[in-house]
């Protein structure tokens, strides 16, 4: 009896066409994209970022100025700037704590090794956060993310990435210290994210 294949599905008969970093940084020095454009390179597709309600930007603002006065010249502290994942992938953390450098990253975006802590503020976004962004982080190596969830008021850290996500998952209850692995100087009790 003959084999009959099946006809393909719509969806599986399209070609999908996959942007890298290099082609998305074209698009943004030709001008596709200006400031208002809310968008982020994720494994080749752009995806537009959820806008920004005042309790995160907010919470964005608070953590950046503790971070900022606790850290010092420990670090930078970088706001919603890109990580370049190279080679398709540019997202835009929150808050990021790098390596300082003399030029302030002004040649380049910075990179998985050059991080110290990657920080994002989930309110509406935290399903894609944690199943998107968290597994794309460890994958590419970041050493630690931070996930602050506004909705359940908890932060939850992953540490110790690897190919299939982090090994190590914490949540520390609110009264506890946090210290970044990479910035043992930084001491933050949870309960001051709030």
């Amino acid at each position: 009896m003959p084999v009959v294949e099946a006809e393909p599905t719509f969806e599986e008969a399209r070609p999908i066409f996959r942007l890298g970093v290099d082609a998305y940084h074209q698009m943004i020095r030709a001008g596709i994209f200006d400031e208002d454009d809310r968008v982020e390179l994720i494994e080749g597709e752009l995806r537009a970022m959820t806008p920004i309600n005042p309790d995160h930007a907010g919470k964005n603002k608070r953590l950046n100025r503790l971070l900022t006065l606790r850290v010092g010249d420990a670090a930078l502290v970088s706001v919603q700037d890109p990580l370049t994942l190279a080679p398709r992938s540019e997202p835009e953390p929150d808050l990021m704590l790098l390596r300082p450098r003399d030029d302030f990253y002004e040649g380049a975006n910075p990179t998985p090794a050059d991080t110290l802590l990657v920080i994002e503020i989930c309110d509406t976004s935290l399903g894609y956060d944690r199943e998107v962004k968290v597994p794309l982080y460890a994958a590419y190596g970041v050493p630690e993310v931070w996930l602050v969830d506004l909705k359940h008021r908890r932060l939850d850290l992953y540490r110790d990435p690897g190919p299939d996500g982090y090994r190590h998952v914490l949540r520390p209850d609110p009264s506890e210290v946090v210290v970044p692995l990479l910035l043992p100087s930084l001491h933050l009790r949870v309960d001051e994210i709030w």
